[in-house]
């Protein structure tokens, strides 16, 4: 391949897979789908129940833009409804693991996606799900196409762990996923991958996926024929919040709403990295598109009559402090004495650590057998600005320390307290470390919501021997070349600041078990199947 179709692909691939921190965007043109008459699914008087999805939605900013009157479909929503400010996300912080929480109910150990950026011990590779620019530089742009488009619904997602989708079209019901990144289900659908891509040799022409029965992605896969003008490339491909609203819209307007739908309004991430958590200009954008899809019943008031709407967030951010030198937080000085993987090579069998940054929280891999875990943790201490340090022992108990500290807490599932959420703990050390308090065996979380579940979560969602570190707020986790958002905002850890996102909720007097989006699922099935 030419040197200039070579640069031509990594550009035209990294503004595909251009995360800004934490999504991959896709796509190129792809035949339409068609949408085919079928019995219509609601006909025992069932409201179907519609899923928005607004990335880094948060409740402050959200109260805002409601009061300033630049989100009226919200507001409207939400005075038809009932509105709580703080739904605890998964951990990390970051949206493909938040998707695959919300589409299975479980946390990383049973889903099996760690991250937007972690290592593959059995396959001996870094996997991406696309991320900045200077990454996209360094790293294999086609096997990055191939893990956000195909392996991570296919193959990353544990197959032994059954998806919304999944679980509706096995008790005979339908479901649509509308630029979601996460959409696994049982049917069958054909991604044309754009001519470049393809003539690569190296990615077949036609990529089989499985998905619910309605699935629209970018420019991928589209249910509106007249929506391509929504996926040119400055439009993202068809990443963008008016794509996804007007593919939503369709299936109203064609009477085609499946019982569920979720569908995914990913703009106002990149606006809260780039202009700060407090931007309302994203949630305006969110707001118009949410329009687009309440209008396609004609009435807003018919809109909230006629379905059960879902309005939510996926995860926070915090504020990055807009000093470069001071916001961010690299690991390598103090784990210099190993010899680190680099970006750009493959791992090779002499290197001894590897950095999988995500934002605010990172995973540090020891790949030799000579290294131990808690000497990597004794050199990561020298770092104060790191918030939590973790790692697993070889039975079961997870031990945390911090910074510029000497203290240790330990704990593992199972045991005597019991918190907020039904589940049992034995704990052991040091528990102001984690900001839990204890009362009459009762756990109480401060602000490290749902720690001890989230936080074994990530430590047991794949194979190898791994520390789990997290930043304090303001600061920024960067390896070899990972992105920043100096002065703008970034998630990731398990802090409540980047973790408490808002829930509207309209159509039903009902709610989750508990206020997680690991519970959202089992209620979502339960309003199905009533």
């Amino acid at each position: 391949m030419g040197m200039k179709n070579k640069v031509t692909i990594v550009l035209m691939l990294s503004l595909l897979l251009l995360v800004l921190g934490c999504r991959a965007d896709s796509g190129q043109q792809l035949k339409q789908q068609s949408v085919k008459p079928h019995v219509a699914v609601n006909q025992i008087g069932k409201k179907p129940v519609i899923v928005v999805l607004i990335d880094s939605l948060m409740d402050k900013p959200l109260q805002e833009a409601m009061q300033e009157g630049r989100a009226p479909a919200m507001r409207f929503l939400l005075r038809k409804g009932q509105y709580f400010p703080h739904v605890v996300s998964s951990f990390p912080t970051m949206s493909v693991t938040i998707d695959s929480t919300l589409l299975t109910g479980t946390y990383a150990d049973q889903h099996h996606v760690p991250g937007l950026v972690w290592y593959s011990d059995p396959k001996k590779r870094m996997i991406f799900y696309g991320n900045g620019i200077k990454e996209a530089l360094k790293i294999d742009q086609l096997q990055v196409f191939m893990d956000a488009i195909y392996q991570l619904n296919q193959v990353h997602l544990n197959k032994k762990t059954k998806t919304l989708h999944e679980d509706l079209a096995d008790k005979g019901r339908e479901s649509a996923s509308i630029n979601a990144i996460v959409f696994r289900g049982n049917t069958k659908h054909a991604l044309k991958v754009p001519d470049i891509i393809a003539n690569s040799n190296r990615v077949p022409e036609q990529m089989t996926v499985t998905g619910p029965k309605w699935l629209s992605y970018a420019a991928l896969a589209q249910l509106n024929p007249k929506n391509s003008w929504n996926t040119p490339v400055w439009k993202k491909f068809g990443m963008n919040d008016e794509f996804s609203a007007k593919d939503t819209a369709f299936l109203i307007s064609q009477k085609k709403l499946p019982d569920v739908t979720i569908t995914y309004f990913p703009e106002n991430d990149n606006l809260a990295h780039r202009k700060g958590p407090n931007q309302l200009k994203g949630i305006e954008k969110a707001d118009k598109a949410l329009q687009t899809v309440l209008n396609a019943y004609g009435s807003w008031e018919e809109a909230a009559n006629s379905a059960i709407w879902i309005v939510m967030g996926d995860s926070a951010q915090s504020a990055v402090y807009d000093d470069r030198q001071a916001a961010t937080v690299d690991l390598r000085p103090h784990l210099s004495h190993y010899r680190i993987a680099k970006l750009n090579q493959p791992v090779r069998n002499d290197d001894q650590i590897v950095i999988a940054a995500n934002e605010r929280m990172a995973y540090i891999y020891a790949i030799n057998n000579n290294v131990d875990l808690s000497d990597v943790v004794q050199s990561l201490q020298h770092e104060d600005k790191l918030d939590i340090i973790a790692m697993k022992d070889g039975k079961n108990n997870i031990h945390i320390t911090k910074g510029k500290n000497g203290g240790l807490f330990s704990y593992r599932p199972g045991g005597k307290l019991t918190d907020e959420y039904g589940q049992s703990w034995t704990l052991s050390g040091e528990t102001n470390l984690v900001d839990i308090t204890i009362h009459n065996n009762r756990i109480k979380y401060g602000k490290y919501p749902d720690v001890l579940a989230r936080l074994h979560g990530a430590i047991n969602s794949h194979e190898g021997r791994y520390v789990v570190v997290t930043v304090q707020p303001g600061y920024e986790l960067v390896g070899e070349s990972s992105p920043t958002h100096i002065g703008g905002g970034a998630h990731g850890s398990l802090h409540e600041k980047d973790s408490l996102v808002p829930l509207i909720i309209s159509g039903t007097n009902t709610r989750p078990k508990t206020l997680r989006i690991v519970d959202i699922k089992d209620w979502i099935m339960q309003l199905v199947n009533k």
